[in-house]
């Protein structure tokens, strides 16, 4: 099995640790750790190791699945790679987790490289590309003509990362439909969901062919925990869990003891900040963005895919000069597929995002730019 280096987290690499700002992640910015209770007690595995009966059940109400429908997982990264594992990759589960044969998925594009490289290693994938010239629209025909008889998943991440484009409850409903029609399932990488100011009911609770991924990484601003879920089918979801005992085994007992935190009363807390947070945010950068004379869809979460500066080639050109004449870190639209234009993130704390803002537009008027 052959997989592509990942090529948004080498650019990350090569960049991010001696660069004075960050405007590429993701994320929105991470809590402190005082906000929680840190001691679970006792530090020893999570038993059972798909994570907490009591804790899975509550998290399966969510999706109105059942405590064995929800796997808990090192993030949404670790729960998209086991569900891939089990729909389309060899092994000793193999063909657990599917409805019916097939190696052949189709990937909404762009996306995060890990929804397309992953399914590409273990078969073949056909990208569906997303309108760009009709700010980023899912076409669920498109989806209907890519699917094949071997298809066994649709994948999609919404809101989308980069564009920031939240599809709504209409298509992905369509979409659904389309995988269901064809005996597929349809993923959704969810990350972003509660990020919305109304977020769209869950992929898994519209029917038995739909599959939620997430975690606290995004939403919550608690990348370091490491702590998301799989929500979905249970032939899937044992699946997952089989090939988990080859990966992570449980998930860390300290980030399910203040995942129950967060998910618990402090929820909603947490959610109206960050909320907050991005919607600020997003207008400051939509101004910054009218005033250069660039274009990006106004997005729901904390990432804007903007076109480039016409100073600069290309976004590697661009990102690359910003980040080595103002220390700022961008990320260049060809990682996504798309060279004219480059991935901002908005989720960082304000002093950050505004200085790292000023640092960008003195680029650009160095460069001949507005």
């Amino acid at each position: 099995m052959d997989i592509a280096p990942f090529g948004l987290e080498r650019w990350f690499a090569e960049y991010e640790h001696e660069a004075d700002i960050m405007l590429a992640e993701s994320g929105i910015r991470s809590l402190d750790a005082s906000r929680f209770d840190l001691n679970p007690g006792e530090l020893g595995y999570v038993i059972p190791t798909n994570g907490d009966p009591d804790f899975r059940a509550a998290v399966a109400e969510r999706y109105d699945r059942s405590v064995d429908e929800v796997l808990f997982t090192c993030g949404t990264q670790e729960a998209n790679f086991l569900a891939f594992l089990s729909i389309l990759g060899s092994g000793p589960s193999a063909g657990s987790g599917a409805k019916g044969a097939g190696d052949h998925a189709v990937v909404v594009t762009p996306t995060y490289q890990a929804l397309h490289a992953v399914p590409e290693a273990f078969g073949e994938v056909t990208g569906v590309e997303l309108s760009e010239a009709d700010d980023w629209r899912l076409d669920p025909d498109a989806v209907a003509d890519a699917v094949r008889e071997d298809t066994a998943v649709v994948v999609v991440n919404n809101p989308n990362n980069p564009t920031g484009r939240y599809h709504s409850e209409e298509t992905m409903r369509a979409v659904y439909d389309v995988a269901a029609e064809n005996d597929a399932y349809l993923l959704c990488d969810e990350v972003y969901r509660l990020l919305a100011e109304d977020p769209l009911p869950p992929v898994a609770s519209f029917g038995e062919h739909g599959i939620s991924t997430a975690s606290l990484t995004k939403a919550y601003g608690l990348a370091g925990l490491r702590f998301g879920w799989l929500a979905g089918p249970q032939e899937v979801v044992d699946a997952a869990w089989g090939w988990k005992d080859y990966t992570t085994i449980s998930p860390g007992i300290i980030d399910q003891h203040v995942a129950k935190q967060a998910l618990g009363r402090r929820e909603d807390r947490i959610l109206e900040e960050n909320r907050d947070l991005a919607r600020e945010h997003r207008r400051t950068v939509a101004e910054w963005v009218e005033a250069r004379g660039l274009e990006w869809h106004d997005p729901v979460g904390v990432n804007g895919f903007v076109t480039v500066p016409d100073a600069f080639d290309d976004a590697e050109h661009f990102c690359r000069t910003v980040v080595e004449e103002a220390s700022v870190v961008l990320a260049p639209g060809h990682l996504f597929g798309y060279p004219n234009r480059f991935r901002i993130g908005f989720g960082l704390p304000t002093e950050e995002l505004e200085e790292g803002l000023s640092r960008v537009r003195e680029v650009i008027r160095d460069h001949g730019g507005a």
